[in-house]
């Protein structure tokens, strides 16, 4: 897998400089130690195409927000560098929820609270970003690593997201190093299994080794798999869609299976 040529990346950034706010939501999983660093990597790969993130940080281990996220978000946001903020908002989305079951309109809070942003990087449980998530044109990044408690985890949250908000198309990235083989497996049977028990597909996926240097360049496939993410979101579709009458999606149910990864 190559690299865009220069041009057609510098297309790229002009576009989504250009477009309005989008919303990448990536499924918490407490067995990946490594899922900051995870993060982390995604941020510098969208910053290399211009973009500023806002790392919306809901996940289980995550900070609580603070007392003033009531009043005024925008003050709880905190810069971590000139393409990157991040809110602490463990349970925060909850607190949006409106009579239907939706918090769709969290979404809406935080856009307003953070105009310099270009995309949200909304990292919560798959339970709550079902609350969050009331249109289907958006693909859900998976985590793991290579230890198989993890790979159950984050089947679990596609299986969860799959049958409470319809979405059907995800991505994965992995903390261990591109080299190891069980990676391969993993991946392989994490999209059998999408798709012989729920119907949904992994359309890619990229690992990353926690080990490597804070400065190491990023792999030409972690770049393709933040490009595709933004690709499959829509400028401002998140936005559009965060009615105050919003309802979670509720698709019909499909069977489904174990999975069990062997090393």
């Amino acid at each position: 897998m190559r690299d865009l040529p220069q041009d057609q990346a510098h297309g790229l950034r002009r576009l989504f400089a250009a477009s309005k706010l989008r919303f990448v939501p990536v499924v918490s999983n407490p067995q990946v130690a490594a899922s900051s660093v995870l993060l982390e990597a995604l941020c510098a790969a969208f910053a290399e195409l211009g973009l500023h993130t806002l790392v919306v940080d809901a996940g289980e281990r995550s900070p609580a927000p603070s007392e003033l996220a009531q009043v005024d978000l925008s003050n709880c946001i905190e810069p971590l560098s000139r393409r990157v903020s991040y809110l602490a908002a463990r349970g925060l989305p909850l607190r949006y929820t409106n009579a239907n079951g939706s918090a769709a309109g969290f979404l809406e809070a935080v856009a307003a609270a953070a105009p310099q942003a270009d995309v949200v990087l909304l990292h919560a449980s798959a339970a709550e970003l079902a609350r969050v998530v009331s249109l289907r044109e958006v693909r859900p990044l998976l985590l793991a690593d290579s230890d198989p408690t993890s790979v159950t985890e984050a089947y679990a949250g596609m299986k969860w997201l799959t049958q409470r908000a319809g979405l059907m198309v995800y991505s994965l990235l992995m903390a261990c190093h591109p080299q190891l083989r069980v990676a391969t497996r993993i991946a392989q049977q994490l999209s059998s299994c999408a798709d012989g028990f729920l119907g949904a597909v992994l359309r890619d996926w990229a690992c990353l080794d926690p080990r490597a240097s804070a400065s190491a360049p990023l792999s030409p496939e972690l770049r393709h798999l933040a490009r595709e993410l933004l690709l499959a979101a829509p400028p401002g579709a998140a936005l559009d869609a965060s009615s105050p009458d919003a309802i979670p999606l509720r698709p019909a149910r499909t069977a489904t299976g174990p999975l069990v990864i062997a090393h």
